[in-house]
């Protein structure tokens, strides 16, 4: 017998994840007006932060995307028959064992130190072909990226180094960009522009998703969204200019009326303190559901807020609906983020960042993708 597919799937499996597309191609042109004239690259690691790859990438470069970035070689080369001219840049590096993927593929590396640099250069000069490379400086990260004794020396013999490379991009990464107010912002920046002027002119990059926000002088040549294009909101203190085009729901399995001093799920850490109704949901943490969130998220019912008590289980959450007006019955969708609640709410709750919801969502709920508006 044939597996049905994701969509006739969605009808009757207990969790669903609902991708609009337009709202990803919308959250990119809005990266674009309030970026421009900075060009806009899509960073689409981590399975598009957890959307889909080949469904996000598609409603990108339907928008106009031409660059993107992921982290991982094996992300680059799922990307590339996705968009056969785009740039795509690999945080990775040129690790040895990757360089003949990485020229086979045109995919273009973050090289993050000497020797980087020094293979990928060995490397160009043995194929006598100018590979294109980007450099990260680290500005105070202190994670991947060249420290300043690198750049040093680099900036001291550059020609010699950099020989048979072209250089396409000089990027760095700002730690605090989602707080307009960290001196680390101006600290980074300024330390940017330093190493800019001893480098060989190069388009240049400091800004992703938070540095979108920060304004002109931390665009350059080029920003780098990636949580924003998928509804975060890259500064959580302030409005998010970016919707959302997730919404994760489940089906209520289950509703029960229990009487006051009941407890509820593992280790009986809630107990009822009125009688109530109770719905079980088929979401757990097998679908990306925090065990965090146990006695301190929320879910929605029909637009009501509802708290979730008890322990997050790998399969099952419960909700105390004993507020929701109107007659609720098994079948009924619970919303767990999306419309009434936001990705950030449930960061919050967890204890946890928006880029830890999305990327957490296992394959078990169901995507479905909207393509038209």
């Amino acid at each position: 017998m044939d597996r049905p597919d994701e969509n006739s799937l969605a009808d009757f499996e207990a969790a669903r994840l609902l991708v609009r597309l337009p709202v990803v191609a919308a959250n990119f042109k809005t990266a674009q007006r309030l970026a421009g004239p900075a060009a806009v690259a899509a960073v689409v690691k981590a399975d598009a932060y957890g959307l889909g790859l080949t469904p996000a990438v598609k409603a990108l470069a339907a928008a106009g995307c031409d660059t993107y970035f992921v982290a991982r070689l094996g992300e680059g080369l799922a990307l590339r028959p996705l968009v056969p001219t785009a740039r795509i840049f690999v945080l990775d590096g040129a690790q040895p064992d990757a360089v003949p993927a990485l020229i086979a593929q045109r995919l273009t590396p973050v090289l993050n130190s000497l020797s980087e640099i020094a293979g990928w250069s060995a490397a160009a000069q043995a194929t006598r072909t100018p590979l294109d490379a980007a450099i990260h400086l680290d500005t105070g990260m202190n994670r991947l990226g060249m420290p300043a004794s690198e750049l040093a020396a680099l900036s001291a013999e550059h020609a010699e180094r950099l020989k048979a490379i072209r250089l396409v991009l000089v990027m760095s990464h700002l730690a605090c960009a989602d707080n307009p107010a960290a001196k680390m912002n101006r600290v980074q920046l300024e330390r940017f522009k330093t190493a800019l002027a001893i480098l060989p002119p190069a388009p240049a990059s400091l800004s992703a998703s938070g540095g979108v926000l920060l304004g002109k002088e931390y665009h350059f040549d080029m920003v780098r969204p990636g949580l924003c294009l998928y509804g975060g909101n890259p500064q959580p203190a302030y409005p998010n200019p970016f919707a959302i085009p997730v919404k994760l729901t489940a089906k209520i399995l289950q509703l029960r009326r229990v009487d006051r001093g009941e407890s509820v799920g593992y280790g009986a850490t809630f107990r009822v303190e009125r009688p109530s109704v109770l719905a079980t949901v088929g979401v757990g943490y097998a679908d990306g559901i925090m065990r965090a969130l146990s006695n301190r998220g929320s879910a929605a019912v029909g637009g009501v807020k509802v708290p979730i008590v008890g322990r997050v289980s790998m399969d099952l959450a419960t909700l105390d609906v004993t507020a929701v007006p109107g007659t609720l019955t098994t079948g009924m969708d619970v919303e767990l983020f999306g419309e009434t609640i936001s990705l950030e709410e449930v960061a919050s709750a967890a204890g946890t960042v928006s880029y830890e919801i999305l990327t957490s969502l296992s394959r078990r709920a169901v995507r479905q993708y909207e393509d038209a508006p």
